[in-house]
């Protein structure tokens, strides 16, 4: 290897370092009132996809100081998302099935 072609791989290396890492989708399934997972790690930037299995509607919402939204009901099959815009701790519930909970720890 040269020493034109080992400067450039290392200029390589340092620019693929400094770039952020891409975001991630959380599928989140809700199926017999309730969510497919009760606890969940993420990054601001990622988005939290919320797909009603269940037979009948679903409301998420959350009034976290983090980050709040209100997704609206929707019936089976159908899906929401939010991408994650702070971090911090989210809890998450479902206006329709007060039981349905699920905490989000967000990070940078």
């Amino acid at each position: 290897m040269t020493k034109t072609t080992a400067i450039a791989l290392a200029a390589i290396g340092a620019l693929a370092c400094s770039l952020p890492a891409a975001a991630a989708d959380h599928l989140i399934g809700q199926k017999g009132k309730a969510f497919e997972v009760k606890a969940l790690k993420a990054k601001v930037g990622d988005k939290l996809v919320f797909r009603n299995d269940d037979g009948f509607a679903h409301n998420i919402f959350s009034l976290s100081d983090a980050q709040s939204f209100d997704l609206g009901s929707y019936g089976q099959g159908a899906s929401r998302e939010v991408v994650l815009t702070k971090e911090g701790k989210l809890e998450i519930e479902c206006a329709i099935h007060p039981e349905m909970r699920l905490d989000v720890e967000v990070s940078k």
